[in-house]
């Protein structure tokens, strides 16, 4: 008798490995998952509250008031905003509605690693487009598409590296692919960027038939417990994402948390200007040091260790775990060498490089 087989393609995923917490029973600077160091916003973890005596009760299906909410924060129409389980799983939807096998789905080289993960769990082909200078290459891209391409993702910015593409690249990427090739735009970081070449993906999104951007609360807002994810796009490609969507697929206390959470705008503000503030010092400081960093516009870095020995990513992590600083192997994205660091509280990121320094001494 025959074992039950996956669909082909389910085999050759390599599982999503989520930041290290680190040690339980010591405290420890949690800087391995991009979290905001200032937690979420007290209105948030109010209505989150609020709603713990009707846990019996389903929440919304629709997520009517949290679109809503979101329209009112960023001036979108409600009806063509989608909702998801973080916006991992909105990623996810996006491959499932539109590929099927024997298509092809692009990502840059060192894009976010749910991309290939959702291509082949859906049965498709990933096309992987080689990075220039750790940035997304438009003409890369642009050359892999086929008429078998269906969907190209595009984080900007992008994650682990903290490189982004401006608008107009974007928009040159839009125009140069087929009319029936969705482009995703995953703006996770976008609150973060302040470059006026950087524009989140709402325009195109808003205007294109062929265009989705998605968001999340698990950055800026501080609700990464909680998974919450959102979409804009066009109404034909909401429509058949919501026909893919499970039920009830967020639940109430994310509902209630996240409409009170994007309506607090100084808690993002402060967000903003903490990162403003410490992004560029841990940057000088590590360059200091003599370690390589790459320019972020996010809320985190990546450092890149010298090949000397001893004193490489693995043996840094391992001296920087001692010390209480839990910082993100980034192996899985092709830098075997290099460590990826949240920025975090100003204790955290005085512990970082106080360590390193003793590190490299």
């Amino acid at each position: 008798m025959s074992a039950v087989s996956p669909r082909k393609g389910v085999l050759d995923i390599a599982a999503y490995v989520p930041g290290d917490a680190g040690a339980e029973d010591r405290e420890s600077f949690k800087l391995s998952s991009n979290e905001t160091p200032l937690g979420p916003s007290p209105a948030a973890v109010e209505a989150f509250s609020s709603v713990a005596g009707k846990l019996h009760l389903y929440p919304d299906g629709s997520a009517r008031k949290l679109r809503e909410a979101i329209g009112a924060a960023h001036g979108l129409n409600p009806d063509r905003l989608i909702c998801g389980n973080g916006s991992d799983e909105l990623i996810t939807l996006a491959a499932q509605t539109y590929l099927s096998p024997g298509d092809e789905a692009i990502y840059s080289a060192h894009g976010f690693l749910v991309y290939r993960i959702a291509i082949l769990a859906s049965g498709a082909t990933p096309v992987v487009a080689p990075e220039k200078d750790l940035t997304v290459d438009v003409d890369a891209i642009l050359e892999r598409v086929t008429e078998r391409t269906r969907l190209v993702y595009l984080a900007n910015p992008n994650n682990p590296t903290g490189t982004f593409i401006p608008f107009n690249e974007v928009k040159r990427l839009h125009v140069g692919l087929p009319s029936s090739t969705l482009l995703v735009i995953d703006a996770a970081y976008a609150e973060y960027v302040r470059r006026n070449d950087y524009e989140s993906g709402v325009e195109l999104a808003g205007e294109a038939p062929n265009v989705l951007m998605t968001r999340t609360f698990s950055k800026i807002h501080g609700l990464a417990a909680l998974r919450i994810g959102w979409g804009y796009g066009p109404a034909s490609v909401i429509d058949a994402m919501n026909r893919t969507r499970g039920p009830f697929n967020v639940s109430a206390p994310a509902l209630a948390a996240g409409a009170a959470a994007i309506a607090d705008r100084a808690h993002v503000e402060a967000g903003v200007a903490h990162n403003e503030k410490w992004l560029p010092w841990v940057t000088v400081e590590l360059e200091k040091l003599g370690l390589t960093v790459t320019p972020s516009v996010g809320n985190f870095l990546l450092i890149h260790f010298s090949q000397t020995p001893g004193k490489g990513a693995e043996e840094a992590d391992k001296a920087l775990r001692e010390a209480g600083c839990i910082l993100r192997r980034v192996a899985g994205y092709g830098f075997p060498n290099a460590l990826r660091m949240s920025i975090g509280t100003e204790a955290a990121n005085r512990k970082v490089v106080e360590t390193l320094a003793g590190f490299l001494a």
